[in-house]
């Protein structure tokens, strides 16, 4: 049986390894991205997380993997710690957090439309990608891929600033 102590111990690992900044958005934590699946504390001083990656053969799991390893070492106090990559239930851009999604806005990066209901909100049926920048959904991809193999690049036709959007997946 599981005690309160246990259950708190595991939302604080995991408040600290989902406070970790993605290596390629660092706008963006882990948690906000949806990538952390769960910690779990099997024993005294061990605690195990799984971590989804955005796609399969992503460059950046080894980064995150390290980052959440050295957080739950020096400021969680595990002295061991296991990452695990998980590939099921795969990663989707429903799975980036509202908070993610208004960052990425902030930061200049179109967030990716919502694919499955998150929220109690209605999903619009729309094509269109609105420009971080002015708000236009006049844009034009400009490359499938960008600075990243999750971005495109695109471009506002009507204030003509080029701009990263996060593709739906």
């Amino acid at each position: 049986m599981r005690s309160d102590s246990d259950t708190a111990l595991e939302a604080e690992l995991r408040r600290l390894a989902g406070s970790v900044p993605d290596p390629e958005l660092p706008v963006l934590t882990l948690g906000e991205l949806g990538v952390l699946r769960a910690v779990h504390v099997p024993g005294p001083g061990r605690v195990e997380v799984d971590l989804t990656p955005t796609y399969t053969g992503c460059p950046a799991i080894e980064a995150m993997s390290a980052d959440i390893e050295r957080i739950l070492h020096e400021t969680g106090g595990m002295p061991e710690v296991t990452v695990r990559t998980v590939l099921a239930p795969a990663w989707s851009t429903d799975d980036i957090s509202p908070e993610g999604r208004r960052k990425l806005a902030e930061f200049g990066i179109a967030p990716p439309r919502a694919t499955r209901e998150a929220t109690d909100e209605p999903i619009p049926l729309s094509l269109a990608i609105r420009c971080p920048h002015c708000g236009s959904i006049d844009t034009e991809l400009l490359s499938r891929f960008s600075s990243t193999a999750c971005k495109a690049l695109r471009r506002c036709i009507s204030c003509r600033e080029p701009f990263d959007h996060f593709k739906e997946l």
